[in-house]
């Protein structure tokens, strides 16, 4: 009889477990709205990997999300007015009893994106839904979308200057906690202003506050604001807090040659890039050839830029903070895709380092990081302007004293003119020069 009763006992304790897995239910701890100027991120943060299915409705626009055996949190956050997308969030009856329904009720016509995201870093299991405005395609032949930009004389150079990482992602993080997105954000911005502050140029921040954007939107949203140089600001980081220093990075050869196969792939991208000559080459049997031979050139000139920008911001780096490495580094990183706007992608310094990660906290040591990219990006441009720019009408023809081993052909490489240029500049018939003569160096 004793045997008997154990056994009961031994059965109603798994009885009672098996009803306790089935009442079991995830939780939604907290719901988060994330303020973007393209598009609204809403990031469920949940006990568990959720269960989910979601669904769309007209009239009036709707998003529906299900959550099975889930329960929802107390109160849903209002959205605030710069989510256009959103007018609502709120709960509505589930399909079934141990579920939740969340209702987002739209203002305008959504694209979707719903995924569900493992434990990462800060963050528990998570449900992100990502609303993107739908609108005509950045690589449109619409007329009203490529207008061409006008001849303009004395414009500012565009500067596009990327804070890496944002929103929901929070990149690399420090050992006392610290998010790399917060530290990015602030030297950009000060940054920002150096460049304002410059007469000739202007600077446009791609990502003006904590918000998430896809690797691939920063360079189309620096050739949407028709920038001349695109510059990334990061801060490194490594699974031990020993290595330390900044570092400057260009696009390899290697991703150049797949983004232009990409580019050439993509024949609604052709007339975007090319601008004129695309019309030029346009429905010939050559185009595809022809398109090959300008992104060839548009490449080579936007890589020649970049690592001799990239140099010079290794050489400023160096002198406001230690260098992780002595030479720009060349690597396949998705923000430096872009084969029309030279790029380079600066690391501050390890987050991941102790002593690092308080001076990359510093707003002093953020404004000596900032002057250095700022510096070495308005002499690049001094010494090779834009020909429609306002540094191309105040660049006077400098003048150069000949040293000892200095020939013609040595100098019209370093300043970037021709031979037959510098001897027109300085009545020059033969090609001999002399120490101690002063040369006239013509504009690039």
């Amino acid at each position: 009889m004793r045997s008997i009763g154990k056994i009961s006992g031994m059965l109603l304790s798994v009885v009672i477990m098996l009803s306790t897995v089935v009442q079991a239910k995830n939780d939604i701890e907290g719901v988060r709205v994330w303020p973007s100027p393209d598009s609204t991120r809403v990031v469920f943060d949940l006990s568990a990997k959720p269960d989910y299915s979601y669904f769309m409705l007209k009239n009036p626009l709707r998003l529906v999300v299900d959550f099975d055996n889930t329960s929802k949190v107390d109160k849903l956050p209002k959205i605030p007015v710069e989510h256009r997308l959103i007018s609502k969030l709120r709960y509505s009856k589930p399909k079934s009893s141990n579920g939740t329904r969340v209702v987002f009720d739209l203002s305008s016509s959504v694209k979707p994106v719903v995924m569900a995201l493992a434990p990462a870093g800060p963050y528990k299991n998570r449900l992100v839904v990502d609303l993107y405005a739908t609108q005509t395609s950045l690589y449109s032949n619409d007329k009203s979308q490529a207008k061409k930009r006008e001849r303009l004389t004395d414009r500012d150079i565009i500067i596009a200057i990327d804070a890496g990482h944002g929103g929901e992602d929070p990149g690399s993080i420090g050992p006392s906690g610290t998010y790399e997105k917060n530290v990015t954000l602030p030297i950009a911005k000060r940054l920002a202003r150096l460049i304002d502050k410059q007469p000739g140029m202007k600077a446009r921040l791609i990502r003006t506050g904590d918000y998430y954007l896809k690797i691939h939107t920063r360079s189309t949203k620096a050739r949407e604001k028709r920038a001349d140089f695109f510059v990334s600001i990061h801060a490194d980081a490594f699974s031990s807090p020993g290595p330390s220093g900044s570092s400057v990075w260009v696009l390899s050869l290697r991703r150049a040659n797949s983004e232009i196969g990409k580019w050439l792939e993509d024949k609604e991208k052709h007339s975007q890039l090319l601008g004129g000559a695309a019309e030029l080459i346009k429905d010939t049997a050559n185009e595809k050839y022809l398109a090959k031979a300008l992104l060839d050139m548009s490449m080579d000139h936007s890589m020649k830029t970049a690592l001799q920008v990239a140099d010079e911001v290794v050489g400023e780096l160096r002198k406001v903070t230690k260098l992780h490495k002595k030479r720009p580094q060349s690597a396949n990183f998705g923000v430096l895709k872009s084969p029309d706007i030279p790029s380079i992608l600066v690391e501050t310094g390890f987050i991941s380092n102790p002593k690092e990660e308080r001076l990359l906290k510093s707003g002093n040591h953020q404004e000596k990081l900032a002057r250095a990219i700022f510096k070495s990006i308005k002499n690049y441009y001094k010494r090779n302007p834009p020909d429609d720019s306002l540094f191309a009408r105040l660049k006077e023809p400098g003048q150069h004293v000949v040293k000892s081993g200095e020939s013609l052909s040595v100098l019209a490489n370093r300043y970037g003119v021709s031979i037959s240029a510098l001897k027109k500049a300085n009545q020059l018939t033969k090609d001999t020069l002399y120490i101690g003569q002063v040369l006239t160096i013509p504009k690039a």
